[in-house]
C-alpha cells in the first residue's frame, strides 16, 4: 500500500496549513494587544494593517514598539 493511497495530506500541505494557522495566531496576538492600549481608530487601523501586511515580523513590531498608553493606568 503506497502512502498517498489513503489519501493523506502531503506533508508540504500540512506546512503549508501550519504556516497558515501561526501567521494568523501571530495576527490575532497584535489585535489583542493592541485592544489595551489606548490609540485613535486611524492609530489601530494602521497599526493593525501593519501587522497583517508584514506577515513575519509585524506582529512583533507592533507588540515591541508599544505604541500609544497603556489602557489600565
Amino acid at each position: 500500500m503506497l502512502y498517498n493511497e489513503r489519501k493523506m495530506p502531503t506533508t508540504p500541505d500540512v506546512l503549508r496549513a501550519l504556516l497558515l494557522l501561526c501567521l494568523a495566531g501571530m495576527a490575532l496576538m497584535a489585535a489583542l494587544y493592541l485592544r489595551h492600549r489606548k490609540l485613535s481608530l486611524s492609530e489601530y487601523i494602521a497599526w493593525g494593517l501593519l501587522a497583517l501586511f508584514i506577515p513575519i515580523l509585524g506582529p512583533f513590531l507592533v507588540i515591541l514598539s508599544q505604541p500609544g498608553k497603556n489602557s489600565q493606568l
